[in-house]
């Protein structure tokens, strides 16, 4: 393939800025579609996953990732599917702890599921990875098996338990379900508290066709959560950002923080600093959209990196100024069509 004419892209070049005035500082790489769970809202049971030729190589996650560093990006979060499955994983997130040397890259964390954390929780820390996030929707054994359909939960307890153990900080994900967890939701806060783990409940987002699931039916608006919340502890608000979409309460009774992502009763997109980059090369601007841009084709294209940043500032000028979700007409407006495992959430 010929490669195009040089684009005009200085190295260290001015940060991406999308049309929006906002600063684009926060990368998900989603490094796999695969997982070894089959969760009711983000997978189907029989998922038909990509052939592995179609996946950017480790080195390609590498190159891409490190063109965004150079445009400004500062925090990394490696997704899935399960990022934990991809064989020889660890390559790359070693690769990427030469930004955090270096100090263009303030922090590299993860999102799992915590099926492979007794194997990669100190590898991870040798990385520089300090926290990361574990989804977890439920501390009951059969409900556990039914929603993640493949997975154990004992299994998930000793990989956080052996990632406490390695230093790591871990902030425990719930998707907020109607019908499924409401009646655990103070089990689910008194547990994290007594581990010292922070907290986070996200409203489930209607994406992907899951073979008949009732995205309707599975919502539970977080301001009804809330609410329930506020009746048996007192909730300060805290000004405090992590670089992500939840906004965060405290327990004044038990002092642990709380943090609520909202994007259906309470959008976020007015201070959305972060793009999706799929293990296919593919870029999304959002979440809730389906426009994307093709990375690989530039990034294979030519071993210089400028096209790639040329390809990543036009994509950046497409960012849109919000998502289109919406529950409120009793259906799942603004539904987009891929699986939450093919962007990594």
């Amino acid at each position: 393939m010929n490669a195009p004419s040089h684009p005009n892209v200085t190295e260290k070049s001015a940060p991406l800025i999308d049309p929006f005035a906002r600063a684009i500082t926060y990368l998900r790489v989603s490094v796999t579609d695969r997982c070894d769970f089959r969760c009711v809202y983000c997978m189907a049971e029989n998922m038909t996953f990509l052939p592995k030729k179609e996946l950017l190589t480790l080195e390609e996650l590498d190159r891409l990732s490190s063109a965004f560093i150079r445009l400004g990006v500062e925090k990394l979060r490696i997704t899935g599917g399960e990022p934990l499955v991809r064989k020889g994983i660890m390559t790359y997130f070693e690769a990427m702890s030469r930004h955090l040397a270096s100090g263009n890259l303030k922090e590299l964390t993860l999102t799992t599921n915590g099926s492979q954390l007794a194997r990669f929780a100190q590898p991870l820390v040798d990385a520089g990875v300090r926290r990361i996030n574990v989804s977890l929707d439920t501390l009951d054994d059969d409900k556990f098996a039914r929603v993640t359909r493949w997975g154990r939960l004992p299994q998930v307890i000793s990989g956080i338990d052996a990632a406490q153990a390695a230093g790591l900080r871990i902030k425990i994900n719930v998707v907020a379900l109607k019908g499924f967890n409401e009646d655990e939701l103070f089990r689910i806060v008194d547990w994290c508290a007594e581990r010292d783990m922070d907290l986070t409940f996200i409203e489930v987002m209607p994406m992907g066709d899951l073979g008949g699931e009732d995205r309707v039916g599975q919502y539970w608006s977080l301001k009804d959560l809330r609410g329930q919340l506020a009746q048996q502890f007192t909730l300060q608000e805290l000004d405090e950002r992590t670089g992500g979409p939840a906004r965060y309460v405290r327990l004044e009774e038990t002092g642990q923080k709380i943090g609520f992502i909202t994007p259906l009763t309470h959008n976020f997109c007015e201070s959305c600093n972060r793009v999706r980059l799929t293990c296919t090369g593919e870029l999304y601007m959002c979440l809730g959209q389906e426009d994307m841009a093709d990375l690989r084709s530039p990034l294979r294209a030519s071993t210089d990196d400028a096209y790639v940043e040329a390809a990543i500032r036009d994509a950046i000028k497409l960012k849109p100024k919000g998502h289109d979700f919406d529950y409120s007409r009793q259906k799942a407006d603004g539904q987009v069509s891929r699986h939450m495992s093919h962007t990594g959430g």
